[in-house]
């Protein structure tokens, strides 16, 4: 059982004091961040792609190179690469030269994007959403499984016999498929025989159990090994040393945040009640003390099947040491008692099996 963080690099005001922080402060906190979590023992560390003034990450193989030195065994991966408005052939060569850079450890999380500000900015028509996604990422996969590549599309001027460098240190370079729950990206993801991410940030967890299946079915159908495949979640969550500390601390930001999206994508209001009810045992968010935070990643497993947990915090701009702080608790305390808890639990399953 995989354990790490997600984010989006915010900069959205203060909800105490109303001031914006900096694209710059934030993209070295971020970088703070890594680090601590690489020190703590966590596996893997995610950073968000977007185009908007609120969230300061456009380019994430930059900002996790610039941790990458300073990190021994982490993973670096996007999340997501907004592939369908991107160029593949410079996603690979950033992610390679992260791969290098990190002795290995890069990854590439590719989704079609459920921020679109990327797309006029690129040039890109949104009716062509997603067929842009499934092109690019065609050619994205060839330069991870060959070093020359002959390759035509409809939307990217053709390569022919052409070599991409740097060459990664992984061969293949890892790409997982990012969906929220789509399942037709679920569907792609197991035909591919890609890792899967699923953005679960909303409703119950168990919903998505189904999905993890069909995942599943669909790349056995098409000759892959379904065991040798990662299922991965990313949900909002906050850890302090007592449930209601992380609830008061994580509320003001997530509500401001959520509430911002609900006017452009006309979601109902974002309330305390609708928090609250998310922070249950099954509900998405993953908020409360190290015990609390542990039972649900542990009900995660058990019930839908992920086998890599990402905590996505801060949602909104939140104090850099309670972000540290969260990191460290989730490391230190959350991670050993999910990865204790899932080993004695599959042992038993295996056991019962024989």
């Amino acid at each position: 059982m995989e354990i790490g963080i997600s984010t989006f690099v915010e900069t959205t005001p203060d909800v105490q004091t109303g001031k914006v922080i900096s694209h710059a402060q934030r993209l070295r906190e971020v970088v703070e961040e890594i680090i601590l979590a690489d020190q703590v023992g966590l596996d893997v560390f995610g950073v968000g792609e977007h185009h908007r003034e609120d969230f300061a990450a456009s380019s994430p193989a930059v900002v996790l190179a610039a941790a990458a030195p300073q990190t021994k065994k982490i993973r670096l991966t996007s999340a997501v690469t907004v592939l369908s408005s991107a160029d593949p052939v410079r996603v690979f060569q950033d992610f390679a030269t992260l791969d290098g850079i990190s002795n290995g450890r890069a990854e590439i999380m590719a989704g079609r994007g459920s921020f679109i500000e990327s797309f006029p900015l690129f040039g890109y028509d949104l009716k062509d959403y997603d067929q842009l996604f499934e092109e690019k990422l065609d050619l994205l996969l060839q330069l991870t499984q060959s070093e020359k590549v002959n390759w035509k599309g409809k939307f990217r001027p053709a390569i022919h016999n052409l070599g991409v460098y740097p060459r990664p240190v992984q061969n293949p370079l890892p790409v997982w498929i990012g969906s929220g729950g789509n399942a037709q990206s679920v569907v792609r993801a197991g035909l591919l025989g890609l890792p899967l991410v699923l953005a679960i940030i909303g409703g119950s967890p168990r919903h998505f159990a189904p999905l993890v299946k069909l995942y599943k079915k669909t790349a056995a159908k098409a000759g892959h090994d379904p065991s040798k495949l990662p299922v991965a979640s990313h949900s909002h969550g906050f850890i302090a040393e007592d449930t209601q500390t992380a609830a008061e601390k994580f509320f003001p930001p997530t509500q401001y945040v959520m509430n911002v999206l609900g006017r452009e994508r006309g979601w109902g209001y974002y309330d305390r009640s609708t928090f609250d009810q998310a922070r249950s045992l099954e509900g998405a968010l993953y908020v409360g003390d190290p015990d609390t935070v542990a039972e649900k990643i542990i009900h995660l497993r058990k019930h839908v099947g992920i086998t890599r947990f990402m905590l996505h915090v801060p949602v909104g701009t939140m104090p850099h040491e309670d972000v540290m702080n969260a990191i460290r608790l989730l490391g230190t305390e959350v991670a050993p008692r999910v990865r204790e808890e899932v080993s004695k639990w599959e042992t038993e399953e295996n056991s019962f099996m024989e």
